[in-house]
């Protein structure tokens, strides 16, 4: 297949003598292992501190190994009667609905969640993740590299 004249690649695709004059960057490959689990990718606290969220988990799947994205794309799994935060902040993400089945509150809606729902939550919305199912509700979260810390709020 040619490549139109002017065609941007990506740093991966660039040969190996470009690569030593470009920034340097980094190209990852997270093998799935089954139960929601990737080569290399370990568990997390789904925050350092802090109460109003229960029984969740993260594991970041890019943002926190040297890459130079613009965003991060972070699988957060919780546990049946878990929940996250409840809060807003300034930036957006993006959820998709991978495992199990969950329900999400934004603003003053709630919705279910099932596998391959997606949601856009906009900057300011106040919006919390639950999970009062039998199995676990795993979800990737794509959201800003550079973004501000959320504001907690209460019911």
């Amino acid at each position: 297949m040619k490549k139109k004249a002017g065609a941007e690649q990506s740093f991966c695709e660039l040969p190996a003598a470009t690569r030593k004059t470009e920034k340097p960057n980094i190209c990852a490959f997270y093998k799935h292992r089954r139960d929601y689990r990737w080569k290399g990718v370990r568990d997390e606290p789904y925050k350092p501190e802090g109460s109003g969220w229960t029984k969740i988990i993260r594991r970041v799947l890019v943002g926190s190994h040297g890459e130079t994205a613009k965003f991060h794309v972070r699988y957060f799994e919780i546990s049946p009667g878990g929940n996250s935060s409840l809060e807003k902040h300034r930036h957006e993400h993006v959820v998709i609905c991978i495992r199990g089945r969950g329900v999400v509150l934004t603003g003053k809606k709630k919705r279910p969640m099932t596998y391959l729902d997606t949601l856009y939550i906009s900057p300011d919305v106040p919006h919390q993740l639950m999970n009062p199912f039998k199995e676990p509700f795993g979800f990737l979260c794509i959201v800003n590299a550079r973004r501000a810390r959320p504001q907690l709020l209460k019911r």
